[in-house]
């Protein structure tokens, strides 16, 4: 029986795992071009774009029959006080007023021991400004529509929702179904979910993330975070990956979006991210730009990724301790460049200049990679961060770069 059973197990990871899912397109697009459209202001967090892009979610959760489990029907609201500035001191902070913030929670309840967290952030920036962590450079205010970040991880989360919803084979864990709220201003949302959870923070299984996933390029692949904080995610991974999509994984469970809180409490997590680029936190991020079929492909492989685990149990968690505890260069000033994270080679590539920045003053251009800066050779991010904190404002530096195959040298003052 032992033997049969296994045989069995076998059949259905074979059969349910390498299937092709079907995600609708057509609904995708929808939800992308409602929650990144002008009418939602840049769904900024506290303002009333925001809690229409709640209430939207909130409807689109009703229609797929997916149930509250928030503090007050679907939302658990939470407020704060964003830091007028990095540094801002204790008596700079009692004068700031705090921001309402609204997660918005759905709940698939199949009777079972243990649940799985799938989370998007579906707070952007508003009109932006450098302060929220906007990159516009113009003098005039505009909206951000966050069409990449994050209305296309929300369009996957609540395709997830739908499959989940009636795939009744998958039935061995609950889902919970998280739209953050916060996560621009400093992960807000997540980190008050996980103090004041709605389900028992031990019945967590396991965490996952989409944040920015309308950009899939073939050629550049998908890159997965959190794969060190269980032992089962490489292998498993591995096995779904049938298709041979072009994986660039890192292992650390700390990093800039909402998994993060979940990592800190003990929780096994994968962040999915389709790469940087130049339109990151620019008005420029809006839905022509989406690549809707991608988000498909990467609804596809998440699908095939729980269902490869539906028979696993609780999943073990491990801490990424070694690759966490390296503290990050600390430096004044930077490139002015959006870096290719996506990038395996070595060096740090270039996918995206800043306007009126030291590397667009140089002449430096999208796709160079840049392999040293003054005495310092970069061979890949870290390395490039290691050497900005090289340099004050102000000094000048020779910046070597390959461009088509070409070594070429540049001189930059920051």
């Amino acid at each position: 029986m032992k033997y049969l059973f296994s045989s069995l197990s076998f059949f259905l990871f074979t059969t349910i795992v390498f299937a092709q899912n079907n995600f609708d397109v057509n609904q995708l697009r929808n939800d992308v071009e409602y929650l990144a459209s002008d009418d939602l202001e840049g769904r900024e967090t506290g303002k009333s774009g925001e809690d229409k892009a709640a209430e939207y979610i909130i409807k689109r959760f009703e229609a797929l029959g997916v149930e509250p489990l928030g503090e007050e029907g679907f939302f658990q609201t939470f407020s704060f006080k964003p830091k007028p500035h990095p540094h801002a001191s204790e008596k700079e902070m009692e004068a700031v007023e705090p921001v309402m913030g609204k997660n918005v929670i759905g709940f698939i309840n199949n009777g079972a021991e243990n649940t799985i967290v799938i989370g998007a952030h579906y707070d952007h920036l508003g009109e932006g400004t450098k302060l929220e962590g906007s990159l516009y450079a113009g003098k005039e205010p505009m909206v951000h529509n966050g069409a990449d970040d994050n209305a296309s991880g929300v369009a996957v989360m609540l395709a997830l929702a739908e499959k989940l919803r009636s795939r009744e084979d998958l039935n061995n864990n609950n889902y919970l179904f998280i739209g953050f709220s916060g996560e621009e201003k400093g992960l807000f949302g997540s980190n008050y979910f996980t103090k004041h959870p709605t389900v028992e923070i031990e019945s967590i299984n396991y965490m996952i993330n989409m944040d920015m996933v309308g950009r899939f390029d073939e050629a550049k692949g998908l890159a997965i975070n959190g794969t060190g904080t269980s032992p089962v995610w490489d292998d498993r991974i591995e096995k779904v990956n049938k298709t041979g999509i072009k994986i660039i994984s890192d292992e650390g469970g700390i990093g800039p979006s909402d998994h993060t809180s979940f990592y800190l409490q003990n929780i096994p997590v994968l962040h999915f991210f389709t790469g940087q680029h130049e339109d990151y936190h620019k008005p420029t991020d809006d839905v022509e730009k989406v690549n809707f079929e991608g988000m498909a492909v990467v609804g596809d492989f998440i699908l095939n990724l729980i269902s490869s685990l539906n028979w696993e149990g609780k999943l073990a968690f491990t801490k990424t301790q070694q690759k966490d505890s390296q503290k990050a260069p600390k430096f004044s000033v930077t490139l002015g460049v959006m870096p290719d994270y996506m990038f395996d080679g070595e060096g740090m590539r270039i996918d995206g200049i800043i306007d009126d920045r030291p590397a667009q003053k140089a002449g430096l251009q999208k796709g160079d990679v840049v392999t040293k800066m003054g005495d310092v050779n970069v061979e890949g991010m870290r390395g490039y961060m290691e050497a900005l904190s090289k340099f004050q404002k102000g000094d000048k530096a020779k910046i070597e770069v390959i461009r088509e195959g070409k070594k070429e040298t540049f001189a930059v003052q920051f």
